[in-house]
Protein backbone atom coordinates (compact mmCIF):
# COMPACT_ATOMS: atom_id res chain seq x y z
CA UNK A 1 0.00 0.00 0.00
CA UNK A 2 1.08 3.52 -0.89
CA UNK A 3 1.87 5.92 2.19
CA UNK A 4 2.27 9.33 1.87
CA UNK A 5 3.80 11.73 4.89
CA UNK A 6 4.18 15.47 4.68
CA UNK A 7 5.97 17.70 6.28
CA UNK A 8 4.49 21.10 7.01
CA UNK A 9 4.84 24.28 9.18
CA UNK A 10 5.70 28.04 9.08
CA UNK A 11 8.95 28.99 6.63
CA UNK A 12 12.36 28.79 8.02
CA UNK A 13 11.81 26.22 10.95
CA UNK A 14 13.78 22.90 9.63
CA UNK A 15 11.33 21.55 7.41
CA UNK A 16 13.31 20.92 4.02
CA UNK A 17 16.62 20.22 6.01
CA UNK A 18 14.31 17.43 7.66
CA UNK A 19 13.44 15.94 4.17
CA UNK A 20 16.83 16.18 2.85
CA UNK A 21 17.59 13.88 5.72
CA UNK A 22 14.80 11.27 4.43
CA UNK A 23 14.59 11.65 0.70
CA UNK A 24 17.47 10.70 -1.81
CA UNK A 25 16.00 13.46 -3.87
CA UNK A 26 17.62 17.11 -2.12
CA UNK A 27 15.49 20.22 -1.91
CA UNK A 28 16.68 23.75 -1.85
CA UNK A 29 16.78 25.06 1.84
CA UNK A 30 17.97 27.48 3.50
CA UNK A 31 17.88 31.32 3.72
CA UNK A 32 16.26 32.99 0.67
CA UNK A 33 14.35 29.78 -0.67
CA UNK A 34 11.12 31.06 -1.90
CA UNK A 35 9.84 27.69 -2.98
CA UNK A 36 6.82 27.80 -4.50
CA UNK A 37 5.82 24.06 -4.79
CA UNK A 38 6.12 20.90 -2.76
CA UNK A 39 8.72 18.50 -2.61
CA UNK A 40 8.19 15.13 -3.42
CA UNK A 41 10.76 12.22 -2.51
CA UNK A 42 11.05 8.86 -1.57
CA UNK A 43 12.21 7.36 1.26
CA UNK A 44 13.07 3.49 2.74
CA UNK A 45 11.49 2.40 6.09
CA UNK A 46 14.85 0.87 8.37
CA UNK A 47 13.88 -2.34 9.17
CA UNK A 48 16.71 -4.34 10.31
CA UNK A 49 14.54 -8.15 10.01
CA UNK A 50 15.70 -7.69 6.32
CA UNK A 51 18.92 -8.59 6.83
CA UNK A 52 18.58 -11.05 9.58
CA UNK A 53 16.57 -12.63 7.13
CA UNK A 54 19.27 -12.64 4.59
CA UNK A 55 21.41 -14.20 6.18
CA UNK A 56 19.37 -17.99 6.28
CA UNK A 57 18.19 -17.34 2.67
CA UNK A 58 20.73 -16.24 0.12
CA UNK A 59 18.60 -14.03 -2.50
CA UNK A 60 18.90 -11.21 -5.43
CA UNK A 61 17.75 -8.58 -3.81
CA UNK A 62 16.52 -6.75 -0.35
CA UNK A 63 13.57 -4.34 -0.74
CA UNK A 64 12.75 -2.30 2.00
CA UNK A 65 9.06 -1.01 2.47
CA UNK A 66 9.08 2.97 1.29
CA UNK A 67 6.99 5.96 2.02
CA UNK A 68 6.34 8.70 -0.12
CA UNK A 69 7.25 12.20 1.80
CA UNK A 70 6.42 15.92 1.05
CA UNK A 71 7.66 18.84 1.68
CA UNK A 72 4.85 21.36 1.50
CA UNK A 73 6.09 25.05 1.37
CA UNK A 74 5.89 26.93 4.02
CA UNK A 75 2.24 27.55 4.84
CA UNK A 76 1.80 31.41 5.20
CA UNK A 77 -1.08 32.81 7.42
CA UNK A 78 -4.07 34.30 6.18
CA UNK A 79 -5.59 32.18 4.01
CA UNK A 80 -8.45 31.70 5.27
CA UNK A 81 -11.90 30.87 3.09
CA UNK A 82 -9.93 31.50 0.14
CA UNK A 83 -8.28 28.49 0.35
CA UNK A 84 -4.09 28.16 0.89
CA UNK A 85 -3.08 26.65 -2.47
CA UNK A 86 -0.33 24.22 -0.64
CA UNK A 87 -3.71 22.71 1.82
CA UNK A 88 -4.66 20.26 -1.61
CA UNK A 89 -0.93 19.01 -1.02
CA UNK A 90 -1.89 17.86 2.82
CA UNK A 91 -5.30 16.51 1.91
CA UNK A 92 -3.34 13.80 -0.23
CA UNK A 93 -0.93 12.37 2.17
CA UNK A 94 -2.01 9.74 5.28
CA UNK A 95 -0.25 12.34 7.85
CA UNK A 96 1.08 15.19 8.88
CA UNK A 97 4.28 15.73 10.49
CA UNK A 98 4.59 19.23 11.53
CA UNK A 99 7.78 20.51 12.61
CA UNK A 100 7.82 23.51 14.96
CA UNK A 101 11.28 25.45 15.37
CA UNK A 102 12.81 24.64 18.93
CA UNK A 103 15.74 26.35 18.72
CA UNK A 104 17.55 30.14 19.17
CA UNK A 105 19.77 31.31 15.56
CA UNK A 106 20.11 34.74 15.00
CA UNK A 107 21.07 33.94 11.68
CA UNK A 108 18.14 32.11 10.19
CA UNK A 109 14.87 34.69 10.67
CA UNK A 110 11.29 34.08 12.03
CA UNK A 111 8.55 34.81 10.15
CA UNK A 112 7.05 36.81 13.56
CA UNK A 113 10.31 37.83 14.88
CA UNK A 114 10.58 35.65 18.15
CA UNK A 115 10.90 31.90 18.71
CA UNK A 116 7.32 30.84 20.06
CA UNK A 117 6.43 27.15 18.72
CA UNK A 118 2.89 27.03 20.85
CA UNK A 119 2.40 30.59 18.76
CA UNK A 120 3.76 28.79 15.65
CA UNK A 121 1.70 25.64 16.37
CA UNK A 122 -1.52 27.48 16.67
CA UNK A 123 -1.13 29.86 13.60
CA UNK A 124 -0.89 26.46 11.65
CA UNK A 125 -3.79 25.18 13.43
CA UNK A 126 -6.14 27.99 12.48
CA UNK A 127 -5.31 28.16 8.82
CA UNK A 128 -6.20 24.34 8.70
CA UNK A 129 -9.29 24.51 10.82
CA UNK A 130 -10.33 27.27 8.45
CA UNK A 131 -9.66 25.38 5.61
CA UNK A 132 -12.06 22.18 6.80
CA UNK A 133 -14.46 24.80 7.75
CA UNK A 134 -14.52 26.00 4.25
CA UNK A 135 -15.33 22.31 3.28
CA UNK A 136 -17.88 21.72 5.83
CA UNK A 137 -19.83 25.11 5.43
CA UNK A 138 -20.00 24.80 1.49
CA UNK A 139 -21.64 21.18 2.07
CA UNK A 140 -23.99 22.63 4.60
CA UNK A 141 -25.12 24.92 1.83
CA UNK A 142 -26.04 21.28 -0.59
CA UNK A 143 -27.11 19.65 1.99
CA UNK A 144 -30.07 22.46 3.34
CA UNK A 145 -31.04 22.49 0.14
CA UNK A 146 -31.38 18.83 -0.17
CA UNK A 147 -33.40 18.88 3.40
CA UNK A 148 -35.65 21.27 2.75
CA UNK A 149 -37.03 19.12 0.06
CA UNK A 150 -37.29 16.15 2.26
CA UNK A 151 -34.04 13.73 2.08
CA UNK A 152 -33.97 12.38 5.27
CA UNK A 153 -30.04 11.52 5.09
CA UNK A 154 -29.35 15.13 3.95
CA UNK A 155 -30.87 16.46 7.38
CA UNK A 156 -29.01 13.29 9.36
CA UNK A 157 -25.74 14.60 7.35
CA UNK A 158 -26.75 18.33 8.55
CA UNK A 159 -26.58 17.41 12.07
CA UNK A 160 -23.26 15.77 11.74
CA UNK A 161 -21.96 18.49 9.39
CA UNK A 162 -23.12 21.50 12.15
CA UNK A 163 -21.12 19.16 15.15
CA UNK A 164 -18.40 19.81 13.08
CA UNK A 165 -18.81 23.23 12.20
CA UNK A 166 -18.92 24.25 15.95
CA UNK A 167 -15.56 22.30 17.06
CA UNK A 168 -13.33 24.23 13.67
CA UNK A 169 -15.16 27.65 15.33
CA UNK A 170 -14.22 26.92 18.79
CA UNK A 171 -10.63 26.69 16.93
CA UNK A 172 -10.39 23.14 17.65
CA UNK A 173 -9.12 20.18 15.03
CA UNK A 174 -11.65 17.36 13.63
CA UNK A 175 -9.69 14.78 15.32
CA UNK A 176 -10.47 15.73 18.60
CA UNK A 177 -14.25 15.88 17.75
CA UNK A 178 -16.21 13.25 19.68
CA UNK A 179 -18.34 11.99 17.11
CA UNK A 180 -19.89 8.29 16.56
CA UNK A 181 -17.20 6.54 13.87
CA UNK A 182 -20.70 5.81 11.51
CA UNK A 183 -21.30 9.48 11.37
CA UNK A 184 -17.80 10.37 9.87
CA UNK A 185 -19.15 9.03 6.18
CA UNK A 186 -21.14 12.27 6.29
CA UNK A 187 -17.35 14.20 5.92
CA UNK A 188 -15.34 11.43 4.32
CA UNK A 189 -15.42 12.79 0.95
CA UNK A 190 -13.85 16.45 2.30
CA UNK A 191 -11.22 14.85 3.19
CA UNK A 192 -10.63 17.06 6.24
CA UNK A 193 -7.26 17.71 6.70
CA UNK A 194 -7.33 18.17 10.47
CA UNK A 195 -8.72 14.92 10.45
CA UNK A 196 -5.07 13.53 9.48
CA UNK A 197 -2.97 11.90 12.16
CA UNK A 198 -0.17 14.22 13.75
CA UNK A 199 3.72 13.82 14.49
CA UNK A 200 4.83 17.00 16.05
CA UNK A 201 8.68 17.04 15.62
CA UNK A 202 10.54 20.08 17.90
CA UNK A 203 13.80 20.83 15.70
CA UNK A 204 16.44 21.59 17.88
CA UNK A 205 19.96 22.75 18.01
CA UNK A 206 22.39 20.30 18.66
CA UNK A 207 22.93 20.50 22.47
CA UNK A 208 19.35 19.94 22.87
CA UNK A 209 19.10 16.36 20.67
CA UNK A 210 19.07 14.29 23.38
CA UNK A 211 17.13 16.09 26.39
CA UNK A 212 15.41 18.82 24.54
CA UNK A 213 14.99 22.30 26.19
CA UNK A 214 12.33 24.75 27.30
CA UNK A 215 10.65 25.08 23.99
CA UNK A 216 10.03 21.17 23.90
CA UNK A 217 8.17 21.53 27.27
CA UNK A 218 6.13 24.29 25.87
CA UNK A 219 5.43 22.09 23.35
CA UNK A 220 4.55 18.98 25.50
CA UNK A 221 2.55 21.34 27.62
CA UNK A 222 0.71 23.06 24.61
CA UNK A 223 -0.11 19.04 23.00
CA UNK A 224 -0.94 17.20 26.03
CA UNK A 225 -4.67 16.63 25.59
CA UNK A 226 -4.52 16.06 22.07
CA UNK A 227 -4.12 12.69 19.97
CA UNK A 228 -0.71 13.17 18.44
CA UNK A 229 2.29 12.12 19.05
CA UNK A 230 5.75 14.12 20.04
CA UNK A 231 9.68 13.73 18.82
CA UNK A 232 12.54 15.57 19.32
CA UNK A 233 15.09 15.99 16.70
CA UNK A 234 17.85 17.80 15.76
CA UNK A 235 17.70 18.33 11.47
CA UNK A 236 20.84 19.99 11.37
CA UNK A 237 22.78 17.57 13.12
CA UNK A 238 20.76 14.89 11.60
CA UNK A 239 21.76 17.06 8.37
CA UNK A 240 25.50 16.29 8.88
CA UNK A 241 25.20 12.84 9.96
CA UNK A 242 23.60 12.02 6.44
CA UNK A 243 26.02 13.50 4.47
CA UNK A 244 28.64 10.68 5.95
CA UNK A 245 29.47 7.72 3.32
CA UNK A 246 31.37 5.46 5.84
CA UNK A 247 28.99 3.96 8.46
CA UNK A 248 31.45 3.88 11.33
CA UNK A 249 31.93 7.63 10.94
CA UNK A 250 28.25 7.82 10.99
CA UNK A 251 27.77 5.75 14.55
CA UNK A 252 31.01 7.96 15.95
CA UNK A 253 29.01 11.14 15.01
CA UNK A 254 26.34 9.75 16.63
CA UNK A 255 28.01 8.38 20.06
CA UNK A 256 29.73 11.92 20.36
CA UNK A 257 26.42 13.65 20.25
CA UNK A 258 24.95 11.15 22.68
CA UNK A 259 22.53 9.64 20.76
CA UNK A 260 21.79 5.67 20.23
CA UNK A 261 20.64 5.93 16.75
CA UNK A 262 19.57 8.25 13.86
CA UNK A 263 16.51 10.49 14.89
CA UNK A 264 15.34 9.82 11.09
CA UNK A 265 14.96 5.96 12.12
CA UNK A 266 12.79 6.97 15.12
CA UNK A 267 10.59 9.59 13.12
CA UNK A 268 9.78 6.51 10.39
CA UNK A 269 8.83 4.30 13.79
CA UNK A 270 6.90 7.19 15.30
CA UNK A 271 5.14 7.78 11.75
CA UNK A 272 4.25 3.78 11.54
CA UNK A 273 2.99 3.61 15.55
CA UNK A 274 1.14 7.28 14.24
CA UNK A 275 -1.06 5.23 10.97
CA UNK A 276 -1.32 2.12 12.94
CA UNK A 277 0.90 0.10 10.46
CA UNK A 278 2.35 -3.11 10.73
CA UNK A 279 4.83 -4.84 8.19
CA UNK A 280 5.28 -9.03 6.70
CA UNK A 281 7.81 -10.13 4.76
CA UNK A 282 8.02 -12.23 1.94
CA UNK A 283 10.85 -14.23 1.23
CA UNK A 284 12.43 -16.46 -1.82
CA UNK A 285 15.94 -16.68 -3.71
CA UNK A 286 14.92 -13.87 -6.15
CA UNK A 287 13.90 -10.95 -3.27
CA UNK A 288 12.98 -11.03 0.60
CA UNK A 289 10.54 -7.72 0.89
CA UNK A 290 8.73 -5.93 3.26
CA UNK A 291 5.35 -5.39 2.78
CA UNK A 292 2.78 -2.55 4.59
CA UNK A 293 -0.21 -3.24 6.25
CA UNK A 294 -2.81 -1.38 8.79
CA UNK A 295 -3.29 -3.01 12.17
CA UNK A 296 -6.04 -5.70 11.84
CA UNK A 297 -5.84 -6.52 8.16
CA UNK A 298 -6.82 -10.00 7.38
CA UNK A 299 -4.78 -12.65 4.88
CA UNK A 300 -6.34 -12.18 1.57
CA UNK A 301 -5.99 -7.96 2.91
CA UNK A 302 -2.81 -8.35 2.81
CA UNK A 303 -2.45 -10.86 -0.21
CA UNK A 304 -4.00 -7.89 -1.85
CA UNK A 305 -1.25 -5.79 -1.04
CA UNK A 306 1.35 -7.99 -2.74
CA UNK A 307 -1.34 -7.75 -5.71
CA UNK A 308 -5.10 -7.51 -6.56
CA UNK A 309 -4.91 -11.39 -8.13
CA UNK A 310 -3.62 -12.51 -4.75
CA UNK A 311 -6.73 -11.58 -2.86
CA UNK A 312 -9.19 -12.40 -5.79
CA UNK A 313 -7.96 -15.89 -5.56
CA UNK A 314 -6.87 -16.59 -2.25
CA UNK A 315 -6.85 -20.07 -1.06
CA UNK A 316 -4.77 -19.55 1.89
CA UNK A 317 -1.64 -18.68 3.58
CA UNK A 318 1.25 -20.44 4.81
CA UNK A 319 2.60 -18.47 8.04
CA UNK A 320 6.30 -18.30 9.72
CA UNK A 321 6.67 -16.18 12.58
CA UNK A 322 10.07 -14.20 12.06
CA UNK A 323 11.19 -15.16 15.27
CA UNK A 324 10.86 -18.65 14.38
CA UNK A 325 12.64 -18.44 11.31
CA UNK A 326 15.69 -16.66 12.85
CA UNK A 327 15.80 -19.61 15.39
CA UNK A 328 15.33 -22.69 13.25
CA UNK A 329 16.83 -20.96 10.20
CA UNK A 330 15.47 -21.83 7.21
CA UNK A 331 12.03 -22.76 5.67
CA UNK A 332 12.53 -26.49 5.68
CA UNK A 333 12.96 -26.47 9.77
CA UNK A 334 10.19 -24.58 10.17
CA UNK A 335 8.08 -26.75 8.39
CA UNK A 336 9.79 -30.23 10.22
CA UNK A 337 9.30 -28.43 13.59
CA UNK A 338 5.62 -27.40 13.10
CA UNK A 339 6.18 -24.07 12.79
CA UNK A 340 4.62 -23.10 9.52
CA UNK A 341 1.06 -22.95 10.23
CA UNK A 342 -1.88 -22.91 7.08
CA UNK A 343 -4.42 -19.95 7.98
CA UNK A 344 -7.26 -19.01 6.27
CA UNK A 345 -9.09 -16.04 5.11
CA UNK A 346 -10.30 -15.07 8.61
CA UNK A 347 -6.35 -14.80 9.88
CA UNK A 348 -5.38 -11.44 11.25
CA UNK A 349 -1.66 -11.16 9.81
CA UNK A 350 1.27 -9.80 12.82
CA UNK A 351 4.31 -7.60 12.57
CA UNK A 352 6.59 -9.58 11.62
CA UNK A 353 5.10 -12.74 9.89
CA UNK A 354 6.24 -14.23 6.86
CA UNK A 355 3.74 -15.73 3.96
CA UNK A 356 3.64 -17.59 1.34
CA UNK A 357 0.27 -16.99 -0.90
CA UNK A 358 -1.56 -19.61 -2.27
CA UNK A 359 -4.12 -18.67 -4.74
CA UNK A 360 -5.80 -19.55 -7.69
CA UNK A 361 -7.66 -17.12 -10.40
Amino acid sequence: MSLRCGIVGLSYVGKTTLFNCLSSKRAEAGIGTKAQKANIGMFNVPDPRLYELEKYQPTEKVIPVTVDIVDIPGIKKGGGKEGNKFVSDIRRTDAIIHVLRCFDDESVPHVDETIDPVRDKENIDIELQAQDLYMVENKIARMEKKAKSGEKEAKEALEVLEKYKDHFENLQPARTLDIKEEDKIHVKELDLVTEKPVLYVCNVDEDSAVSGNKYVEQVKEAIKDEDAEMMIIAAALESDIAELDNQEDRDAFLEESGLSEPGINRLIRSAYKLLDLKTFFTIGPDEIRAWTIKNGMTAPEAAGVIHSDLQRGFIRAEVIKYEDFITLKSEQACRDKGKAQVEGKKYVVKDGDILHIRFNV
